[in-house]
């Protein structure tokens, strides 16, 4: 797209040029209109969710008033932090120190030598991915159970895409068919943390090293997850975490890749910033995946709040897993023995309709709804969804790889066990663990007059 300016390279080129005079907005004005107000209710919501009465033994189930626990949480710091990047006129990373020091409170909170912000979790694996050189012929291992994303970043290269079934229980890549689905043209593993749980990294591992083949985790919904005592996303080469609208911790959008591989961290950096000039070596490929100042401001203030918030969900986690663990018909999602700790982005467990009279998943996330419990039933088989299968008469995909070897690929994908999992999972997201000990009470109990109905 034509640009009404050159583009600026560095921070000394975008400071030369002059700017037209601009109206310095204050605190005071933005907090005065509809910010002030959402800001005022959303503290009361929060507030109240975080003084938590003793339990209700009666166990009466959730009225859809009873609690309210909006996302995203924000306060004062967050309109201050806006407004100072707002007034600078340094809004882009370039010129900008929001970002850079996002950068570096990140890689220290997730224990990373290096990482690189972007402008989303999907750009943090097209960056990854860019970095890597992966394209036509190569094959990328991914699981089925995963937001759409993590396949469309492969085939934006034009390589291929590889499903590698779910483990049942855990919910997770059954990372002991992992091995099974390497041939020589495999130049990558994507194992995903779904929900924020670690997948079975010590499998992953081992079988990356047998075959020397690097993997990349997909963390996009896995901050402060921890495997063995080490945080995800700097188990392999790299991690991509994401801080999309509904996540964790949140800029509305926002991503970033983090290494301990001070090359692989530097053609990131490039790839994502059009010559940025840190690697040794470019592959003639980038983009522009920048973060902004705007989301680096959001998500310093976002971070101060994380760990709070992480262990209230921690607490609630472990307490409604205990409690469903009694219902018969509902079993929670399997955590491995070397999750230290869950991100909890989603809280997800097993429904078995035989232990509810019969009653559909969908009938039970119905009556579920009218107790007050917001639920939901969670992927279907992306695997055998029209938009992977459209891959198999795309004309680029013909050309490389020829129809006969297509029509093969979608019959190498089957994954029967995610089938299965698709048929029975149900997800509580996030803001339900932001509750208080006694809605998780009302949750279980919830679910078990729902069970005993007549």
């Amino acid at each position: 797209m034509p640009q009404s300016n050159p583009p600026s390279n560095s921070p000394s080129d975008s400071e030369s040029h002059s700017r037209p005079t601009r109206t310095t907005v204050h605190r005071r004005q933005l907090l005065a209109g509809g910010l002030a107000l959402s800001t005022a209710l959303c503290s009361q919501r929060v507030g109240s969710a975080q003084t938590a009465p003793g339990p209700d033994r009666t166990a009466k189930p959730l009225t859809p008033a009873k609690r309210s626990v909006t996302w995203p949480v924000w306060d004062d710091s967050d309109a201050t932090g806006l407004l100072d990047v707002l007034n600078s006129g340094h809004w882009g990373r370039l010129s900008g120190k929001r970002v850079a020091e996002f950068e570096q409170r990140w890689r220290e909170t997730m224990q990373a030598k290096h990482c690189v912000a972007t402008s989303s979790g999907t750009t943090a694996l097209l960056t990854a991915l860019g970095a890597l050189n992966i394209g036509p012929g190569d094959e990328v291992i991914l699981p089925p159970y995963t937001f759409v994303a993590t396949f469309n970043v492969i085939t934006h290269n034009y390589a291929l895409p590889v499903f590698v079934d779910s483990d049942l229980e855990s919910m997770q890549i059954d990372a002991t068919k992992i091995a099974a689905a390497i041939t020589d043209n495999t130049k990558l593993i994507v194992p995903v943390h779904i929900a924020g749980t670690p997948a079975d990294l010590d499998t992953v591992g081992h079988v990356a090293r047998e075959h020397n083949i690097p993997f990349i985790e997909d963390a996009c919904q896995a901050p402060l997850a921890v495997w063995r005592g080490q945080p995800v996303g700097t188990h392999g080469l790299g991690g991509c975490l994401s801080f999309q609208a509904s996540k964790n911790l949140t800029a509305g959008e926002g991503g970033a890749v983090l290494t301990n591989d001070e090359d692989f961290a530097n053609r990131c950096y490039d790839f994502q910033t059009p010559g940025g000039g840190r690697a040794k070596a470019s592959s003639g490929r980038g983009s522009n995946f920048r973060m902004t100042e705007f989301q680096g401001s959001i998500l310093l203030t976002q971070l101060a709040r994380l760990e709070a918030q992480a262990k209230q969900r921690d607490e609630n986690a472990r307490y409604l897993s205990e409690l469903l663990a009694k219902i018969p018909g509902i079993k929670p999602a399997k955590l491995y023995d070397g999750c230290d700790r869950s991100a909890w982005h989603l809280y997800m467990f097993h429904y078995d309709p035989q232990a509810f009279g019969g009653r559909p998943r969908a009938t039970f996330l119905k009556e579920l709804r009218e107790a007050g419990v917001s639920a939901s039933p969670g992927y279907s088989p992306l695997n055998r969804s029209a938009h992977v299968l459209a891959l198999v008469n795309n004309p680029h995909y013909l050309k490389i790889y020829g129809r006969d070897f297509m029509a093969g690929w979608a019959e190498r994908n089957a994954c029967p066990v995610n089938d299965q999992l698709c048929q029975q999972a149900v997800w509580f997201t996030q803001t339900v663990l932001l509750g208080t000990r006694d809605d998780m009470e009302r949750i279980a109990a919830s679910i078990d007059q729902i069970r005993t109905k007549a």
